[in-house]
């Protein structure tokens, strides 16, 4: 005759730390056995009228030993491991992307993480990727509204020291990497300034791009743009995103001065003007001299900023066009300045300038 059960054996590992907790209270010890993930009891104690163990009685437990786990320990949801860097104030979330060509998270969650009261506080995420076509690196940016630009000069002075952290790197290093504006070569110099060769500006309206009438050479230099009543007069160059920049309005002869303008009323104006498909990027520039140039910038996607590496590019680009300054400037911004050269040799623009990091840290997504 087949031997009689008498106990009976009860999964466990799907419930919580605070329903075992429960059964081993409730429980006497005579009546089961734990072992991990399974609860055995006796036959003759379930069979009793006043034993009763509902799964509600599990999940809400009144006993007052039942463990409670802290927030530290609740690690349901993804967490984000990053580096906050800032180059001339323009700051930035680094985020380790070199195991996937996809962002670790979404352009709406960016928008959370850059919130300067709710969340980490940031001009835009920028992604480590892993290279293409034979680069070292492809680098994306979500901006602090969301949408993605094509890149950013300072944000590639921090992504290029953000590599040297992630690759332990020592001295002076150069790297190829991949943007939406095309080819990027970085070099970290010994001194920790980051010089960035940011290739040839685009002067092509149609490329810019901007819908303002060219000139013969197809380009947009000293043009009128009628901005709520007011006309500029500006000069359109593209650094892989779209710049306009200006010295002042027509027939002002006085140099503008940037300090006194109201960024918030008159750049978005500027940024959502219909002459721009694509919006635009915004400098206002003030002339010191030939080789000292002062602006203030109005980002598409970022507002107001401290500084914007590309911005400064475009503006010397401009001043060269207008014959307002020399091919080497310094530009003063908010956060600091930056050394700009347009070379005569290879139509290439050179950007140098800091880029520091500020904290690291995680966040839950």
């Amino acid at each position: 005759m087949a031997a009689t059960t008498r106990s009976i054996a009860i999964s466990t590992s799907s419930l919580s730390s605070g329903s075992r907790a429960y059964l081993s209270n409730v429980i006497k010890p005579q009546h089961c056995s734990f072992a991990p993930n399974k609860l055995t009891v006796n036959k003759s104690l379930i069979a009793r009228q006043d034993f009763r163990v509902s799964a509600v009685s599990m999940a809400s437990p009144t006993s007052e030993k039942t463990s409670h786990s802290s927030f530290l320990d609740r690690r349901e949801s993804a967490v984000l491991d990053f580096v906050k860097y800032h180059g001339l104030g323009n700051d930035f979330i680094l985020v380790d992307n070199r195991n996937s060509s996809e962002p670790k998270i979404t352009p709406e969650q960016a928008v959370k993480l850059c919130d300067r009261n709710f969340g980490i506080g940031g001009d835009g995420v920028i992604f480590v990727m892993p290279g293409v076509n034979g680069t070292d690196y492809t680098m994306r940016i979500f901006n602090s509204d969301g949408s993605e630009p094509e890149m950013c000069g300072n944000g590639v002075r921090c992504f290029a020291r953000f590599i040297a952290e992630l690759e332990n790197l020592q001295g002076t290093h150069s790297f190829t990497v991949h943007t939406g504006a095309g080819l990027i070569i970085p070099e970290i110099q010994d001194d920790g300034q980051v010089k960035v060769d940011m290739g040839e500006p685009i002067l092509t309206a149609a490329d810019v791009p901007t819908n303002l009438s060219p000139n013969k050479e197809l380009s947009v230099v000293k043009s009128d743009l009628l901005v709520d009543g007011d006309t500029w007069s500006v000069t359109c160059v593209s650094m892989g995103n779209p710049h306009c920049v200006t010295f002042g309005k027509k027939g002002v002869q006085q140099n503008l001065v940037v300090d006194e303008l109201n960024l918030a009323d008159i750049g978005p104006r500027f940024e959502h003007h219909d002459v721009f498909p694509a919006r635009t990027n915004t400098e206002f520039v003030e002339v010191f001299s030939r080789s000292r140039l002062k602006m203030r910038v109005w980002e598409r996607g970022a507002g107001a900023t401290l500084a914007c590496g590309t911005g400064a590019c475009a503006v010397v680009v401009a001043a060269v066009l207008e014959g307002r300054a020399d091919r080497k400037c310094v530009v003063d911004l908010p956060g600091g300045p930056l050394e700009i050269e347009w070379r005569e040799d290879d139509n290439h623009v050179y950007m140098t300038g800091p880029a520091q990091l500020v904290f690291y840290g995680s966040v839950p997504l």
